[in-house]
Parts: C-alpha cells; sequence; structure tokens
C-alpha cells in the first residue's frame, strides 16, 4: 500500500495511533470495572465476562472484512467512519441501563474497534515509505504493547475519581477529534474504489458460527449444557457454520478468510501459538481482575496499578527483542517466551485470599516477560516462509487469531471459576461438620466475637472454594501454555532477510 496515503507524516502519525490506543485501551481497561459494573446490575458472576467476550466477539466478526472496507471506500472515509462508530458506541455503554444494553453497545463498539486496529496499521504502512516500514511496525507495536497495558491503569484512576461510567465516556471527546482530524490531513489522491465482489456467503457463516459458540460457551454452565434445548440447538448451529465456512472459504474464488495458508507448516503452528498466546493474555487478564476485585476486595485503581507496575517490564524488554530478534533462531526466543508464560500462571495459582501487593505483581510481571518474547519472534517464525503475495492475508487472519483466543480464553475462565466454585463448595463442605475438631475449635473461635458463627464460617466456606475456582483457572491457563512448547518445535527456521510489514 506505499504511496497510497498523502499528508503530514507526524500528524497522520499521531492521529491513527491515538486511535489505536484507544481502541486497544477499551480492551483491558473494562476488566478492572467488572466488579463495579456486576455490582451496579446485581449481575451473576458467571454473567459479567459478556461485556468483554461481546466487545472481542464483535472485533473478530469485522476484522476479516476491513481489507474489503478499505479497498471499497478508502482509508480516509473508513477509518474516520470506524472511529466515529466506536465513539458513540461509547457513549451509548456509558449510558447503559442494564447489562443486556451494555453488552449490546460494547459489541457495538467492538466493530468499530476493530475496524480502527488494522485500518491504523495500514494507514501508517501506506504513507510511509518501504525504508521507513519497520519504524512504522515499531511505532503500532508500541502501541499494541502500551494500551493494553494503560487500560487498567486508566480505568482505575477513572473509577476511582467517579464511577464505571467514564471508562467509556471518556473517549467521546478524543473519538470527535480524532475522527475530524483524520478527515482533514489523511489524503488519498490516487484512490479508485475497487469493486471486486465480498464474500457474503463466508461473512454470513462466520457472523452466525462465531455468536453461536460464543453463547454456548457463556451460557452452557448456567444453562445444564446440553440438557438445555436451546444450548443444544445453538451448539449445533455453531459446528454447521464454522465447518461450512470452512469448507466454503476454501473453494471460494475470492474468500474472506484465506485458509490455504495453514498448509505452511511454520504458519499453522505460529498461529497456534498466536492463538494459545490470546488466551493466556485475555483470559489471565480477566482472571486476575477478578481474583482482586472478589478476593481481595481491591478497587479498581488498586488492580491498575498493579498491571502498571508488572507491565514496565514489557515495555522495557519488547524494543530489545525486537532488536536483535534478526540475529536470533526466533525459535530459541519462543521457547523461553512460553516457558516463562507458563511460569507465571503458575505463581497466579498460587496466590491466597493473603496476597499482599507483591505476591500480585510478581505473577504479573513474569507474564510481562513471556509476552515480550512472544509477539515478535512469533509473527517472524510465522511469516517469513510464506510467499509474499500471501503475506498480506496470512497477517490479517494471524492476528485475527489471538482475538479468537482471547474471547474464547476469556469465556472458557469463566465456566472454570464457576463450575469450580459448585465443586469445591461441596467438597469443603463435606470436610466442615460439627464433630471435625478444628471445626469445633473456629466456632468456638467465631462464638467469642459475637456474631452469627455458622453464617461466617460458611462464608469462609464459600471464600476458600472461590479462591480455588482462580488456582483452577491461573493452572489450566499454564497447561495450555505449555503445549504451545510442542508447536515450537513443529516450526522451521524462518528464512533470513525476509521484511514483515504489518505484523505485530
Amino acid at each position: 500500500m506505499d504511496g497510497q496515503v498523502r499528508g503530514p507524516k507526524a500528524a497522520i502519525t499521531i492521529i491513527v495511533m491515538l486511535a489505536a490506543l484507544m481502541a486497544m485501551v477499551d480492551i483491558s481497561i473494562v476488566n478492572v470495572a467488572l466488579t463495579d459494573i456486576r455490582a451496579s446490575f446485581a449481575t451473576p458472576l458467571d454473567q459479567i465476562g459478556w461485556v468483554s467476550t461481546g466487545y472481542m466477539m464483535a472485533n473478530i466478526v469485522i476484522i476479516p472484512m476491513t481489507g474489503w472496507f478499505q479497498r471499497r471506500f478508502g482509508f480516509k472515509k473508513y477509518f474516520a467512519a470506524s472511529v466515529l462508530l466506536f465513539t458513540v458506541a461509547s457513549a451509548l455503554c456509558g449510558t447503559a441501563w442494564s447489562l443486556p444494553s451494555l453488552v449490546a453497545f460494547r459489541m457495538l463498539q467492538g466493530i468499530g474497534g476493530g475496524a480502527i486496529i488494522p485500518t491504523a496499521q495500514s494507514i501508517l504502512f501506506a504513507r510511509y515509505p518501504r525504508s521507513e516500514h519497520g519504524m512504522a511496525s515499531g511505532l503500532f507495536g508500541l502501541g499494541a504493547i502500551t494500551g493494553p497495558l494503560l487500560g487498567p491503569t486508566i480505568g482505575g484512576y477513572l473509577i476511582d475519581a467517579s464511577s464505571w461510567h467514564w471508562i467509556f465516556l471518556i473517549n467521546v471527546p478524543i473519538g470527535i477529534a480524532v475522527a475530524g482530524l483524520a478527515w482533514k490531513f489523511i489524503d488519498e489522491p490516487g484512490f479508485v474504489a475497487e469493486r471486486r465482489p465480498i464474500d457474503g456467503m463466508g461473512i454470513a457463516l462466520l457472523a452466525t458460527g462465531m455468536p453461536a459458540l460464543q453463547y454456548v460457551l457463556e451460557e452452557g454452565n448456567r444453562d445444564g449444557w446440553f440438557d438445555s434445548t436451546r444450548i443444544t440447538i445453538l451448539a449445533a448451529i455453531a459446528v454447521i457454520a464454522l465447518v461450512t465456512f470452512v469448507a466454503h472459504e476454501l473453494e471460494a474464488p475470492h474468500p474472506v478468510v484465506d485458509l490455504s495458508v495453514f498448509k505452511n507448516r511454520s504458519y499453522a503452528a505460529g498461529t497456534g501459538i498466536n492463538f494459545l498466546t490470546g488466551a493466556a493474555l485475555f483470559g489471565s487478564s480477566y482472571l486476575f481482575s477478578l481474583f482482586c476485585g472478589t478476593i481481595l476486595n481491591y478497587t479498581a485503581l488498586d488492580t491498575g496499578r498493579v498491571f502498571l507496575v508488572a507491565g514496565l517490564a514489557q515495555i522495557l524488554l519488547m524494543p530489545l527483542v525486537g532488536r536483535f530478534a534478526p540475529k536470533i533462531d526466533p525459535r530459541v526466543l519462543l521457547l523461553i517466551g512460553v516457558t516463562v508464560l507458563g511460569t507465571s500462571q503458575w505463581y497466579g495459582s498460587r496466590l491466597t485470599n493473603e496476597a499482599g501487593f507483591h505476591d500480585l505483581v510478581t505473577p504479573q510481571m513474569i507474564r510481562a516477560v513471556g509476552l515480550s518474547f512472544i509477539f515478535i519472534p512469533v509473527s517472524v517464525a510465522a511469516l517469513s516462509d510464506l510467499p509474499s503475495a500471501t503475506r498480506g492475508n496470512a497477517t490479517g487472519l494471524f492476528n485475527l487469531t489471538r482475538e479468537l483466543g482471547g474471547s474464547i480464553g476469556t469465556a472458557w475462565m469463566g465456566k472454570v471459576v464457576a463450575d469450580g466454585m459448585v465443586h469445591h463448595g461441596a467438597a469443603l463442605a463435606q470436610h466442615v461438620t460439627a464433630y471435625d475438631p478444628a471445626v469445633q475449635d473456629r466456632l468456638a473461635q467465631l462464638a467469642q466475637t459475637g456474631g452469627p458463627s455458622d453464617a461466617v464460617l460458611s462464608s469462609q466456606v464459600a471464600g476458600q472454594a472461590l479462591v480455588m475456582s482462580f488456582d483452577d483457572g491461573f493452572r489450566l491457563v499454564m497447561f495450555a501454555i505449555f503445549a504451545g512448547l510442542a508447536l515450537v518445535l513443529l516450526m522451521k527456521r524462518p528464512v533470513p532477510g525476509v521484511e514483515l510489514a504489518g505484523a505485530h
């Protein structure tokens, strides 16, 4: 896309990076507000995850379509329209009156945000000459790191100063300014709209199958899984739609997602690692935020501070990894990154209701180090062996899998916590009997305080069951990440000297 965009380079860089940062921040900013939103709407614990997964699922549906929209309407119109849609949806989220309304508006916001991120990246590469694509990639990569890091911190300060509504309303003035400046400064003098037909069938199948799958993942446990007719029907719809989608995309003349790239072994393995990374990044963040809020009674600001302190390691390491990655076999860096990332989840599984600030920062900092050794090397290892003609589509699909992993990981962790509360609660209750000497001693201690000892003891049992459920979640994420070690071994050594414009 070299040469398609004209205008002041510095202004365009600031505009698109501000928009992308705003969209990326919104992926994680909501995590620290889940406890407050849950209290505001009296939402059950197993339902609150929809606030995050609804946004990510909308991202997943829109990302494959952005290339067609860019070619059909041009960067300027599509980018400005996406920012405005995101801005309007943010205002609606800030005025939501119930959980269903908030989830609906978050999905609308996700459509705008999902379009902003790849379009911002494309505009950077279209404005910068090919000799400066490395700089453009570095700028975008920095935004990709900073957004999820700043989200919890910004959210914590806004909630502490006002309420959770402002994590959305803050986007309104920024979005209006960005859309206006984009319309003023971004210029495409040679743009000609492409009339290439869109793969309507593929998009329809994807837009049908993914939401159906997500509903099954989110609501299956609550509705008794396949004891529920609704869950059974939606599971069948998801399977039929997604299987048909794969078959259709493999035969379509102009597929919205070119799945033939998975024939490349390194790409398939790298995409698998990217999927697991997304699940670990978003799933563990969801677990950690809920742990801090429900177990430790941390405020959103306190949780944001943990993320900020721990994430500083990632900001410092990423430029170093980016600089030395071309000189080192990326498979070696990936083995280090996957091992460290898995270790961080093991530390997370050891958290208790007596964890202090240092105990919380440690696993998050280790996680930041692991992710720093994964982001750039996995792109190099997965994409360098592909023909240049297919690399653009492969890059879009590569980024899509990380979003999909995040969505499924978040839903999966919500189910693990909900199931664990029932399972561990029942197991602990079996050992809490009036004939147990330890229980008798504890009841005697509680009686001395003058409170209802039975109720307090039941509350403590429930709290311990919840801690054990979170520990289960962190351990499962750990095992899933370590499965990525096998995928690293399937990769081939990348071709040296291949430019990866567009990868991040």
